[in-house]
């Protein structure tokens, strides 16, 4: 009815696929390290480490407390920890971001909690001491 076909290990690729999304639903808690080749859903929770060398989404019930890297970011749950962006994070409005982040480009949407120290694009080596700015100077 369902077919009688057997899969052996030659017939699943150990590739990946680009545009597969990896999903940890709710009610689902992960404590470790998670490597993921593709986009990765966080509905759930998960403590420790995260890279993922695609996109980052934390669900609106989602929950992330720890070490993350990725090439992009959404989030519209809660991160606690250390964040690190390639290209563009993006804060949703019910979204509460908390820690070290840093990203190449940051939207944070009216309404959204972020509260720690953000490094975003190229850091500035030093600002010139001396030069008087327009509010400073009157």
């Amino acid at each position: 009815m369902f077919g009688n076909t057997k899969k052996t290990g030659s017939d699943y690729s150990s590739t990946s696929n680009s545009s597969a999304i990896n999903t940890l639903v709710a009610g689902t808690h992960i404590e470790g390290k998670i490597v993921a080749k593709s986009d990765i859903r966080i509905d759930g929770s998960v403590e420790g480490i995260l890279n993922c060398s695609g996109k980052l989404i934390i669900g609106s019930d989602g929950k992330v407390e720890g070490e993350s890297t990725c090439q992009n970011a959404v989030i519209e749950g809660s991160f606690r920890g250390t964040l690190i962006v390639e290209d563009t994070l993006d804060v949703r409005n019910n979204a509460n971001v908390v820690g070290e982040i840093k990203t190449g480009k940051l939207n944070v949407d009216t309404g959204a909690v972020f509260n720690g120290n953000c490094d975003m694009g190229q850091k500035i080596k030093s600002i010139p001491q001396g030069e008087k700015t327009e509010a400073s100077a009157s």
